[in-house]
């Protein structure tokens, strides 16, 4: 045990890590410098740890590889020049050490050629070099920087547990070390009182032999010296500013973390986040030393804080992460309720196939466990063997790929009653295990991998991003990066080309609100939809924007036109001279007599979408060809409102109703030609198109004269830019399945939001400015008088200061319009510049369901409408 003075000492000593991306360039050899020249004017005595250069593990892995067929010669040659590359851009030449090193690797694999014979300590060997090269080059540069660095190898300070009950390959592959506070290291390394540089990943075990820590080993080595010198604390160094609360790179809403206990740290990472390795928690927790994590590139941003010591400890989500390649192993058997010893038993065949089960979930008859790829080789010939073990005690499946997705944070149960709008979101996706934590600190859902990216960015939208900003929450990605290149950014939208901002600024110039419409957006758009071949028409449902100019630019491309009501039957013919009436298709609902007779006078294709009609007035269809619109007994979509099918919805003819249906068609004399079905909006998966498509299909042949299956619409928009949107080539591909399994059968789609939504933008003058508070207010000369999707279906629309698209989005403010209701709320808690008086905001994604819903509500007229 050391004396007080001596910890006093000791707590001086600060350890950095820094990570392959953070080595592999020279603007953050420099940055690196700075921080070190910091730390030490602090008075910190510092000890790099640092990783290979980024990719060269990889590129060892293969080396390894391509020597058992003796072609190592180029992969060898590309790792000896990526780190003499980076020495030039350091302006330093690699020293005798480095030489060295890469003599003892071409040694190495030169005998793995000759040989061909590979084992677990070769390999160690070889893989160890990727930090021993690198760490060379970074004493060289920073000593030439006049940072007085002595190189320090890591085998001679780090050594392996002997663990009896570990395999030969985990020992030398994926070593644990002691950490105990070590006096003699600490004060060998304070007697050549220089900054030390030591490597991450690597250790050795007793006899002396390289071992490694496994992946991501460079975290914890971190730790471990951490440990070991008794350390102040440990700052990890990445290519992020911090902990997140998703992963920043796919939700740019994403938020910093700024302070986290250990536990909730080391649970966050533990599911997928990449930021920190989940083993480097455990000795500094042990220690009680903090835990910084900062950006290389950006040292100046804040970071994130963990400790013991966490200002806010109040039940709350602070982050949602996603781990992918889950493998889910279903063990059944009716009689394992009563069966002593089943688990015991099921869990031995586990440990005898070398695998680590995560998650459980058990019912009377049935145990689901999963599988996490990163701590298990799933390989199918190694879970064929698992299942053929496990099939001997109960009925097995193996169901994959899947995603675990979990909410982290402190005291989840003492809030699940607050989750319920979240939960909704769940509603159309299978979800194959749920797990509480018995730490209470995350609740995990298991659902198809396909599902995975975008609930994540659904579930922080609504249980993250409109918390305000306090001690833990801090500012999202885009916000810290507004004004940098962060790769996650997407490219620039038509509304951003400085040609059209031009033109948009211009009309906000002579109007206070407007909608404008992008035509070259709407051409590509429609250029998309029409490349997807198996789709034999497209029909475009007009409700969604019944402008003039779009139904012709829609018409001119070769759509029908879809229409659910007279008035818009007569604004098509009128806005489209040309129009012919069989391209048309007219889909009333709960529409009196007049309308289909109305519908048939003109000529144009009329849906039925209730029996009622049939009964009451058969004699309206006698001799006509109709088409069924049929509720397959699901819905779907991003809001109660929009999903148009199922027990609680108004539309379509149940399903079950089928037998009733057949008898009044003949009875009525009526040929169905086409049947129809439409479950919703805001719809990602392709799934639900040709699951209707199917069912439709198989209902078809109770129907002789149906030519046509019509899979209706709802195809999603991203709520968010730079969202993943669907792929067309999936859809494709699926539709073309339906249609060899349903030769005889065209299928049609009717996109409506789809085509036109990201062609439109909504652009309002600020009016006023208003602050109650921490919550602070931006007035636009228009509202839910123009744009109701916000307060009907609680809609997202990505809002920006068009007039200062270049200034830092510093402010998180409430965007409203002047309608007298509370719900006049255009979007919450959204990140703006220092937004004035007369300032243009854009709301995008409004080229669907704007005006075509307004209204003049408090006899304010709504934005007009400009096309450019």
């Amino acid at each position: 045990m050391s004396s007080p003075s001596q910890l006093d000492q000791a707590r001086a000593w600060l350890v950095l890590k820094f990570g392959g991306s953070s080595v592999s360039s020279a603007a953050n050899w420099h940055n690196i410098a700075q921080v070190l020249r910091t730390r030490i004017a602090e008075g910190f005595r510092p000890v790099v740890v640092h990783s290979a250069l980024s990719g060269i593990t990889d590129r060892l892995e293969s080396l390894l590889s391509a020597a058992m067929t003796g072609t190592h010669t180029p992969v060898l040659e590309h790792i000896d020049t990526a780190h003499r590359e980076l020495a030039a851009r350091l302006d330093i030449v690699p020293n005798a050490q480095f030489e060295a090193f890469m003599r003892e690797l071409r040694g190495m694999v030169s005998s793995l050629a000759e040989h061909r014979r590979i084992d677990d300590g070769l390999r160690a060997r070889v893989m160890a070099m990727g930090e021993l090269l690198s760490t060379t080059l970074g004493a060289e540069f920073l000593n030439a920087q006049g940072i007085s660095t002595a190189w320090a190898d890591a085998r001679r300070a780090l050594r392996a547990d002997d663990r009896d009950h570990a395999t030969h390959q985990a020992g030398l592959l994926s070593a644990t070390c002691d950490f105990s506070p070590d006096l003699k290291l600490q004060a060998d390394w304070h007697s050549l009182n220089r900054v030390v540089l030591t490597q991450g990943f690597i250790a050795a075990n007793a006899a002396g032999d390289t071992v490694l820590l496994g992946r991501g080993g460079s975290d914890t080595s971190s730790a471990y010296f951490a440990a070991k010198l008794q350390a102040a604390r440990l700052e990890i160094w990445t290519d992020v500013p911090g902990l997140f609360s998703a992963n920043p790179r796919s939700v740019p809403t994403a938020r910093l973390l700024r302070q986290l206990h250990y536990d909730e740290a080391q649970e966050i990472a533990s599911n997928g986040a990449k930021v920190l390795h989940p083993r480097c928690v455990l000795p500094v927790r042990q220690y009680k030393i903090p835990l910084h994590v900062y950006a290389t590139q950006a040292p100046g941003l804040e970071g994130t804080v963990i400790s013991e010591n966490v200002a806010d400890s109040a039940a709350q989500v602070k982050a949602i992460a996603i781990k992918k390649g889950i493998t889910l192993v279903s063990m059944e058997s009716p009689g394992m309720w009563h069966q002593v010893g089943f688990l015991a038993d099921a869990f031995q065949v586990f440990k005898q196939h070398g695998l680590s089960v995560d998650l459980v979930s058990t019912s009377e008859t049935n145990v689901t466990v999963s599988l996490d790829p990163t701590a298990n080789t799933l390989k199918p010939a190694a879970l064929e063997r698992l299942a053929a073990g496990l099939g001997e005690l109960c009925r097995v499946e193996i169901l994959g790929p899947c995603a675990s997705l979990s909410l982290l944070g402190q005291n989840i149960r003492g809030i699940l009653h607050e989750m319920g709008s979240a939960f909704e979101l769940f509603q159309d996706h299978k979800i194959y295990l749920v797990t509480q934590a018995a730490n209470d600190l995350n609740f995990t859902f298991v659902i198809d991998e396909s599902q995975g990216d975008r609930l994540v960015q659904q579930l922080h939208e609504r249980l993250i991003q409109s918390i305000g900003s306090d001690r833990v929450l801090g500012p999202t990605w885009a916000q810290l990066f507004s004004d940098k290149d962060t790769s996650g950014v997407p490219a620039a939208n038509w509304w951003e080309q400085p040609q059209k901002r031009r033109a948009l600024l211009d009309i906000a110039a002579r109007e206070s609100a407007a909608f404008v419409y992008d035509a070259e957006t709407l051409d590509a758009t429609l250029a998309a939809v029409l490349r997807v071949k198996s789709v034999k028409r497209w029909a475009y449902a007009m409700k969604a924007n019944w402008h003039a100019e779009i139904l012709r630019k829609v018409y001119g491309a070769g759509l029908t036109l879809e229409c659910v009501s007279r008035g818009e039957l007569e604004h098509a013919f009128a806005s489209v001279p040309a129009l012919e009436p069989e391209r048309v298709l007219f889909t009333p609902n709960f529409a009196p007599r007049a309308e289909y007779e109305f519908g048939f006078a003109r000529g144009v294709r009329v849906t039925l979408d209730n029996l009622y009609p049939l009964k009451m007035w058969p004699e309206v269809f006698r001799g006509r060809e109709i088409f069924l619109r049929i509720d397959p007994g699901f819905g779907r979509g991003h809001h109660s409102h929009v999903r148009t099918a199922g027990v609680h919805t108004k539309f379509g003819i149940p399903i079950s109703e089928a037998d009733e249906l057949v008898a009044l068609t003949k009875a009525a004399g009526v040929r169905v030609t086409g049947l129809h079905a439409h479950t919703g909006s805001g719809i990602f998966d392709v799934a639900n198109w040709t699951e209707t498509g199917a069912l439709l299909g198989d209902l078809a042949k109770r129907f002789p004269d149906v030519v046509v299956v019509d899979l209706g619409g709802g195809i999603g928009v991203p709520d968010q830019l730079g969202s993943s949107e669907i792929d067309l080539g999936v859809l494709d591909r699926g539709v073309a399945r339906l249609a060899e399994d349903f030769p005889n059968i065209e299928f049609w789609m009717e996109p409506g939001r789809f085509l036109v939504a990201k062609a439109g933008v909504l652009l309002a003058v600020v009016t006023q400015l208003k602050g109650k508070g921490d919550v602070h207010y931006v007035g636009v000369a228009t509202g839910m008088n123009s744009l109701i999707r916000p307060a009907l279906y609680g809609a997202h629309h990505d809002i920006r200061n068009l007039t200062r698209l270049e200034e830092p989005m510093s402010h998180r403010v409430n965007i409203v319009g002047p309608i007298c209701e509370s719900a006049d709320q255009l979007g919450a808690d959204r990140w703006l510049p220092d937004s004035r008086e007369g300032d243009i905001i854009l709301i995008a994604n409004c080229g669907a369901y704007g005006y075509a819903m307004s209204s003049n509500y408090n006899r304010r007229p709504p934005a007009r409408e400009f096309m450019i």
